[in-house]
């Protein structure tokens, strides 16, 4: 960094001019040239490369120093550059500088001895060379130098003409000089109302290592407007870690920062909150050519600024650097007013405030923000339209891609509408802008609610439950708060789909992940037992107000397909989650459809009967998806047996597609109520041939199936089940079971069938050395019989075409006798022919047989 005593004005250099002429003239050669104001003098001019021959090609160094009379600084532009540097050195990249070795220019613009000999002590301003020449300088003493150097044969007065001009040194004085640099600056509202602030060198290139401080002090109650008309800084990043302004809102730079900026920035305004603002302007030392302009601004001292104290008494916050713009953050489903300006009187013309009202986002909170007007007045424009002043809401974040033409609802006059509006997501954002008409503006009330993100009817209330009609909406799709992101803790949430009287509702789930700390391995996640810290829960809801519940679901075991039985009036699904960790939730469908019989599509009802099978449609084949206008297909089933027996089930084979624990039964699921008062077990997946842990028993002398298939099904073989009716022993009047010591029927025994338990065979035992089934022997009496009517009627067909061969030749034989008549007999004591034989009879019937 330059030394503080940089800065001399008022001061005049310690050389005179005379003085000067005698020592250039006695460090520098014939080429070397001087420009000096003098009073009266010229106050610009031109300056060019110099003429000569270098014919064995010595370096060559001409210095031109231009020298500013006292309260005057030298600005120097290139009108022509040419210089014959050498080409990029290797590994440039487009857009570098030329390596500038044989011929290039140096610049100095922070002389302040005005010495050839003491250039080497002065920052040095770059170098440069080719058909770019140096950007605009201004010095930032009273003096500057150029130094051209050349190792050519010929240098000609083409090379680089330039303009030089010594202006007025005042503009850069923005307030009272102060101690530690050239560019230290206090400026008081009551000395200088208003006025410029330029960086040191403007319009020129800054220079580097250096650091100006512009203090801004006003009286009580007035605030700073500065606004930056151009600024040009070098832009090392977002950070701004190289050249930057940074403004402090205050006195100095233990104050609150407003904000730092670098690279090219527009419409930069910025406000004080209070009566005093510092500004900082740093640059770096550093070996990179950059030629940035700086800045220029104007500042304004005035106590009609808007008072903030509209603000700070309504819980928002002045946001630093604006006239009057706030936020207003959610103390988590706080609420509270919002004004214009200066209200209940009437606003400041030409005025624009922002409002930012924003709710809670985080990884367990989501809020949105409700916004009820109690007051608004805001007068329309000339032609009755909002050209005058208005008030724009933003309810979807556009303030983030900076989106303001794309608003929401523009309002003004006297009736504001809407008068209540929510925003879609966690931001709200007003723009209110005042123009050449007054009113009295508005008052509002806001409310930060938490935000679900869950598409159906919410409650008024703002709490997590929703309705879905089927006079409103036949199909759709619902989730957990906040899908797919995870869903809040220490949350209850209800879904109610409620159905006409013709109709039921189906419930399809497609992701499903629900936090559990204890999961089964062989059943899945499933009742109360295992979801005890997060769950979903789902009811059949009746028009009584009746509600039975299906099941209690988490982790990954998804709930099947469920459909709300005929009669209810829909279905209700209540998730809650408690204050520990939480998951991403699930995302399912719901689809109302006409009502079914309480069968089903297939199923049925059985009663007085000691035992019987089950299966799925087209066993052993695969079960089928239900058609494509249906969401589900079910089949259900009710078994009744004589009171005080039971139903034992037992699984001859069973898959269902699903993994319980995996994924649950998401596509196809048969639920079991062992107690039709009960929940039912929920079953999917595949049974093991050696399995033998698949047979259930109900409670009581019930049990009612269900399966059901969802639209997304692919099909499996399903299930065969035999039921059985079964009494517990210990006493017994039928047979007996060994092992599970239930009482079942005699005539069960030896049917090949486990009625006593898939792990019981007790009924199957001693059956093929004692005893032969009934059936068995009245198949083989059947299968005997038919052969032997199968037989006889095979022989007589071959004894009737035996006759029928014999009958044509003695056709033949009458025939030729009938030219010889022959007298024939008849049979003694009759005039009847002799009766059919049997067998022949039998032959008429099968003669149409053709082969045998």
């Amino acid at each position: 960094m330059a030394p503080d005593n940089r800065y001399t004005s008022g001061r005049r250099l310690i050389l005179s001019i005379l003085y000067l002429q005698v020592i250039c003239l006695q460090f520098t050669n014939e080429c070397d040239q001087t420009f000096v104001s003098r009073p009266g003098g010229p106050m610009n001019g031109t300056f060019r490369s110099p003429e000569f021959e270098n014919p064995r090609g010595h370096s060559r160094n001409c210095v031109y120093i231009f020298l500013a009379g006292p309260g005057q600084r030298v600005q120097v532009t290139f009108v022509n550059f040419n210089l014959r540097g050498c080409c990029l050195h290797s590994g440039a990249a487009v857009g570098d500088l030329p390596a500038c070795v044989h011929e290039y220019m140096d610049v100095y613009a922070e002389v302040q001895q005005p010495n050839p000999a003491e250039l080497v002590n002065t920052p040095f301003g770059g170098r440069y060379c080719g058909p770019i020449p140096p950007r605009r300088r201004v010095s930032l003493y009273r003096a500057m130098a150029l130094s051209y150097h050349t190792d050519k044969n010929v240098s000609t007065d083409d090379l680089f003409v330039g303009k030089y001009e010594f202006i007025n040194d005042t503009e850069y004085e923005i307030g009272t000089p102060q101690a530690g640099g050239p560019c230290n600056f206090l400026v008081k509202g009551a000395v200088k109302h208003t006025g410029s602030i330029l960086s040191p060198t403007y319009p020129g290139a800054y220079p580097k290592a250096l650091h100006c401080t512009y203090q801004f002090l006003g009286a009580p109650g007035e605030r700073i407007r500065l606004e930056f008309r151009d600024f040009d800084l070098f832009f090392g990043g977002p950070h701004c870690p190289f050249d930057f302004v940074k403004v402090y809102d205050g006195p100095d730079n233990s104050s609150a920062v407003i904000g730092t900026y670098c690279g090219q920035q527009r419409n930069l305004v910025i406000y004080s909150s209070e009566s005093s603002l510092l500004v900082a302007f740093v640059t770096l030392p550093r070996t990179a050519n950059t030629q940035n302009r700086g800045f220029k601004g104007i500042f304004e001292f005035s106590n009609s600024f808007t008072k903030l104290d509209f603000i700070s008494k309504n819980d928002g916050e002045h946001i630093r650097g604006t006239e009057c713009d706030q936020k207003i953050l959610s103390k988590k489903e706080s609420t509270g007013l919002v004004f214009s300006p200066n209200y209940p009187f009437l606003y400041m013309p030409k005025l624009v405030c922002r409002y930012f009202i924003y709710g809670l986002q985080d990884a367990q909170h989501l809020e949105r923000v409700r916004l009820e007007f109690m007051m608004f007045e805001v007068p329309k424009g000339p032609k009755g339209d909002c050209s005058d002043g208005y008030l724009k809401i933003y309810l979807k974040g556009q303030e983030t891609t900076d989106s303001y033409d794309k608003f929401d609802y523009e309002m003004c006059g006297d009736d504001g509408k809407p008068t209540v509006v929510v925003s879609d997501g966690p931001r709200l954002v007003m723009v209110f802008s005042s123009g050449e008409l007054m009113g009295r503006g508005f008052k509002a009330n806001y409310t930060f609610e938490t935000e679900y993100k869950i598409p159906g009817t919410a409650a008024p209330d703002g709490s997590c439950s929703f309705t879905y009609l089927s006079t409103s909406k036949k199909r759709g799709e619902f989730n957990s708060p906040r899908y797919p992101s995870n869903y809040p803790s220490d949350t209850n949430c209800t879904y109610l789909f409620l159905a006409t009287n013709n109709e039921q509702v189906s419930l399809v789930f497609d992701n499903f992940k629900i936090r559990a700390d204890t999961v089964n391995a062989t059943i899945g996640s499933y009742g109360t037992t295992i979801c005890q810290e997060d769950w979903v829960e789902i009811f059949n809801v009746y028009r009584n107000g009746v509600e039975t519940k299906i099941g209690r679901y988490c982790h990954m075991s998804a709930p099947g397909p469920i459909e709300s039985p005929l009669g209810s009036a829909g279905l209700k699904l209540v998730l809650h989650s408690d204050s520990e960790g939480v998951y991403s939730g699930f995302r399912a469908r719901y689809s109302f459809e006409t009502a079914k019989s309480i069968f089903g599509d297939c199923g049925g009802n059985v009663s007085s009967l000691d035992s019987g099978e089950i299966n799925t449609p087209n066993f052993p084949k695969d079960y089928e998806a239900p058609p494509k206008d249906q969401a589900s297909k079910s089949c259900n089933w009710f078994v009744n047996v004589r009171p005080a027996y039971k139903v034992l089930l037992v699984f001859e084979k069973f898959a269902i597609e699903g993994d319980p624990l995996n994924r649950g039964c998401p596509a196809a699921v048969l639920r079991l109520w062992n107690d039709v008062n009960s929940t039912p077990v929920e079953l999917c997946g595949e049974k093991a041939a050696d399995d033998r842990s698949w047979q259930y028993v109900s409670t009581t002398s019930s049990m009612r199936f269900s399966f059901i298939t969802a639209d997304k099904a692919v099909g499996a073989q399903g299930f065969r089940a035999y039921w059985t009716e079964v009494l517990d022993g210990p006493s017994c009047d039928e047979f007996q079971c060994t092992r599970s010591g239930f009482c079942i029927p005699e005539k069960l025994r030896c049917n090949r069938i486990n009625n006593c338990g898939s792990d019981d065979d007790s009924d199957e035992e001693n059956c093929a050395a004692d005893e032969v089934p009934q059936e068995s022997f009245r198949l083989s009496y059947a299968c005997i019989a038919g052969v032997a009517v199968l037989c006889a009627v095979l022989l007589c067909v071959v004894c009737h075409r035996k006759r029928r061969r014999r009958g044509r030749r003695a056709a033949a034989a009458a025939a030729a006798a009938l030219r010889r008549p022959v007298y024939v007999p008849p049979v003694p004591g009759t005039s009847r022919q002799p009766p059919i034989h049997f067998c022949e009879e039998l032959g008429e019937r099968f003669a149409s047989v053709d082969s045998v």
